[in-house]
């Protein structure tokens, strides 16, 4: 009826200190992200489609942060590292619908970085506000209905073993490393949702940056390209270390995962990277900077 989230209980010594490490990440990622919110809800510089899926994108990390780092600050105060049935797919369901969404709108986000440079008379029209929330809302639900369909399939397993989840939150790899009994066809069904949910998304962002590079590179002027390539660089180191990280947890084969490096893996691509987002895309942009000194020194 419960399992047991062993996280860094190896680490006897260090609990108190990866608490309090933990505690200033999570306030650093909702400060950040909370304040890139409110700069593009208040600056009418940032009344834009790009700003408009930035700010999505910030609560987006804020929700999904929330799903795990909450949970392991409670297991690291507390020393209880007990999670009911329940909690644990709740967990595992709200962590795989946010990572799809994180997925298809870095997609998004993309294809609006093709359309602004590479059709910019038509932008207007086509990145309109109507659009925009459609392709937001999309993003936020799409994945709804298969990661639901997908906790239900992995939490009706046969778990006859072990109880104790070496890892620091519910995650579909060590998850599966419990049950009794073959899992091929499960891990099977894990690949093919991985698939659609991360490969055909980082596809369409390959291919929109595969085109805005050559719409940049054809440009007269040596400034003009550097303006081009400044307005999606930022976006495109955060896709690179999302899909990177997210990769090589996901698509490894069973026989490679342990959990030392599982860990660090996935502290990587659920907390490192949303701390390093809110930096990367206002340090890199003059818009959000220049929409931050008025807020903060503003009269």
């Amino acid at each position: 009826m419960h399992f047991v989230l062993l996280g860094f209980s190896d680490l006897s010594n260090l609990q108190g200190f990866l608490f309090g490490t933990f505690l200033i990440m999570y306030m650093i990622i909702i400060v950040g992200n909370s304040l890139i919110i409110i700069l593009t809800r208040l600056d009418p510089a940032l009344q834009k489609p790009m700003y408009f899926f930035l700010a999505n994108f910030s609560s987006l990390e804020i929700c999904y942060v929330s799903v795990i780092i909450p949970r392991m600050l409670v297991n690291l105060w507390t020393q209880n590292r007990s999670i009911s049935f329940l909690e644990c797919a709740t967990q595992l369901c709200f962590f795989l619908v946010l990572g799809t969404t994180e997925c298809f709108l870095l997609a998004v986000m993309a294809d609006d970085r093709y359309v602004a440079i590479c059709n910019p008379l038509h932008y207007p029209l086509v990145m309109n506000q109507k659009a925009c929330v459609q392709l937001a809302v999309g993003s936020w639900v799409i994945g709804i209905p298969v990661q639901i369909g997908q906790t239900a399939q992995i939490f009706s397993l046969d778990f006859c073993a072990s109880n104790q989840i070496n890892h620091f939150f519910c995650d579909i790899p060590p998850i599966i490393q419990l049950a009794c009994g073959d899992t091929s066809i499960h891990e099977t069904f894990v690949y093919i949702i991985v698939i659609f949910i991360a490969a055909v998304p980082f596809m369409l962002i390959l291919a929109s940056y595969s085109k805005i590079m050559s719409t940049i590179l054809k440009l007269p002027t040596a400034s003009g390209r550097t303006k081009a390539f400044s307005t999606c660089s930022s976006h495109l180191l955060v896709v690179v270390l999302f899909f990177g990280s997210a990769s090589i947890s996901y698509f490894r084969p069973k026989s490679l995962h342990s959990p030392g490096p599982d860990k660090v893996i996935s502290l990587f691509y659920t907390i490192v990277t949303p701390i390093f987002n809110p930096m990367i895309y206002s340090l890199r942009n003059k818009d959000v900077i220049a929409a931050l000194r008025k807020l903060l020194f503003k009269k």
